[in-house]
């Protein structure tokens, strides 16, 4: 996950307090790679997951990552400016959008001058009702 993601602290960790937006048993339970500019000790919290911050870029992360996942799945938890990072250097191979009907206003557009189909990318599934529809895009 990307740092904003993480919390809404901006530049250096002024200090230990923040710890996520979750409390302290976050919903993931298992390991969390933060991408940061901004080094800081791994954060272990109840329920089994710790957040580690990686400071040398999305290619670390991602590796990190598979190792702790030992050949499960790896989710990719955003924001925006993260997850077009990933699909960039094509390390995405399916994303699930969903997209409510809310109008937000300008936001931060997560796939802003991403051409999907010249990266090899095409909608595999889709359903929607009144309230949401559901996009998978796979490679």
């Amino acid at each position: 996950m990307g740092r904003n993601m993480f919390g809404p602290i901006r530049g250096d960790w002024p200090d230990d307090q923040w710890q996520g937006w979750w409390g302290d048993n976050p919903p993931y339970h298992h390991p969390v790679f933060v991408l940061t500019h901004h080094p800081r000790e791994s954060i272990t919290m109840e329920g089994g997951t710790t957040f580690h911050f990686v400071t040398n870029g999305i290619h670390a992360a991602y590796h990190q990552a598979m190792e702790a996942a030992d050949g499960a799945d790896v989710r990719l938890g955003g924001g925006a400016a993260t997850v077009r990072e990933y699909l960039l250097a094509g390390l995405v191979d399916e994303m699930h959008i969903a997209i409510a009907n809310v109008l937000l206003g300008s936001g931060e557009h997560l796939l802003h001058e991403i051409n999907l189909p010249a990266l090899g990318y095409h909608c595999s599934a889709s359903t929607a009702s009144a309230t949401v529809t559901h996009i998978v895009i796979s490679r």
